[in-house]
């Protein structure tokens, strides 16, 4: 009978874009260890904050595993950092089962194992590298994987970047999610295609007495949140036009375990660890709102799940701190024998600021809370378990020197800053 059972069909296959990435791969070893009959092919490209490792080493004991492996290795994965502890609760063989495609526009890497994965991965996984701006690529694994859910969290995120260097995220941010939209709209047969963008594509919250709600005009400051509000505008115009059942999330600043460190959290947290002063642009009251990663991967089954076709979901939550606050935090949850603020404000470092730094986001998820979420870690715990995260597997990132610098370089090229 058991025998049966785990012959059953899939009752729903997802693509999750941006897998490997920080919000993407809580929420694909979310939905591979809650769902054992959901299948879920995990798209990414590998870039510089993206790790196979994130999902991969979670996968260590889950119960539905792939009982077949093989001994080659790809060279071309991100495998992040090949030092990573061997404590026992991730493991470091570095075997890939699969096949590489080779077509006569990319190369594709389709596979149930990558550096970094366990020795076996679930029945119900696939992990397949290469980039949504790939319009041949995403018609195969929409065909061949029969897919009908499409999470897409897939982008170019970090806005300091977005300065130096803005046609890289028109590239991915837009024309990505435009070929995602098409070929789902060719292949007829999605029932559901979130796509995730940002609060920032509100812009300045600073004059606005009341939070934001999701029929507030976009006004995007910054080369990112104006790719994410084209994106978006995409989006909606698909809905409207083809029909395609499309949700879109808007979220506040998310935290914890997997980000990339060039993002303030992880970044201050990295820099407290090598004793390096905390690097704040401009004033530091600039003020954003925090949510830790686990609220937001519930949301997003929520969403999932009871999320209603053609709406916007903002994910908020009541954690607005100021930059300065944060590296406060910080530094007194990692500095236990210097408690006096005065000490603490001796090791930061005001920088030069963002061409225009918006003073704050601030959103109304009041839809999203009428369908049962919840904000239910506070920023205390969430900061205590991620500063945990980072002290034990921070080097799996390898080096991080030039995302732990005040500006990125092509940023500091453009404004020809020090």
């Amino acid at each position: 009978m058991e025998e049966l059972a785990n012959s059953a069909p899939f009752t729903r296959r997802i693509l999750v874009t941006g897998g490997a990435g920080f919000i993407g791969s809580h929420v694909v070893i979310h939905l591979v260890k809650t769902y054992p009959r959901y299948y879920i092919v995990n798209l990414d490209s590998l870039d510089y904050c993206s790790c196979v490792r994130n999902v991969h080493t979670a996968f260590e004991s889950a119960p539905n595993f792939q009982g077949t492996r093989s001994n080659s290795k790809d060279s071309d994965s991100n495998e992040c950092d090949d030092d990573d502890d061997k404590s026992g609760d991730e493991d470091d063989d570095e075997d890939e089962v699969g096949v590489r495609l080779r077509g006569s526009f990319c190369e594709w890497d389709i596979a149930h194992g990558t550096p970094g994965s366990p020795r076996h991965l679930p029945k119900n996984y696939k992990f397949i590298k290469g980039d949504i701006t790939s319009a041949d690529l995403i018609e195969y694994i929409l065909c061949t994987e029969k897919i009908d859910t499409i999470l897409h969290f897939a982008a170019q995120s970090h806005v300091d970047n977005s300065f130096g260097n803005s046609i890289q995220f028109s590239q991915t941010n837009i024309i990505g999610t435009h070929v995602l939209l098409e070929e789902a709209r060719i292949h007829g047969k999605i029932q559901r295609f979130i796509h995730v963008s940002t609060d920032e594509v509100y812009g300045e919250g600073q004059a606005h007495t009341t939070a934001m709600l999701e029929d507030h005009a976009l006004e995007p400051t910054n080369p990112y949140a104006a790719t994410k509000a084209g994106a978006e505008f995409l989006v909606k115009a698909y809905q409207r036009s083809f029909k395609l059942p499309t949700i879109i999330t808007r979220s506040n600043n998310v935290y914890g375990p997997h980000q990339y460190p060039e993002k303030l959290v992880p970044k201050f947290i990295n820099q407290v660890i090598r004793r390096y002063p905390l690097t704040i642009h401009g004033d530091g009251t600039n003020t954003r709102n925090y949510l830790y990663i686990s609220d937001v991967v519930a949301a997003f089954d929520l969403i999932l799940h009871q999320g209603t076709i053609g709406e916007i979901y903002n994910i908020g939550g009541q954690n607005e701190l100021s930059n300065k606050q944060v590296a406060l935090d910080i530094l007194r949850l990692m500095n236990s024998s210097a408690a006096a603020s005065v000490l603490l404000d001796h090791m930061i470092s005001n920088v030069s600021d963002r061409p225009f730094n918006d003073m704050r986001y601030t959103i109304d998820s009041t839809k999203l809370r009428a369908i049962g979420w919840s904000e239910r870690v506070s920023w205390e715990e969430g900061l205590k378990k991620t500063i945990k995260w980072y002290r034990r597997h921070g080097h799996r990132f390898g080096n991080i020197e030039h995302a732990l610098a005040a500006h990125p370089g092509a940023f500091r090229k453009t404004y020809q800053l020090a």
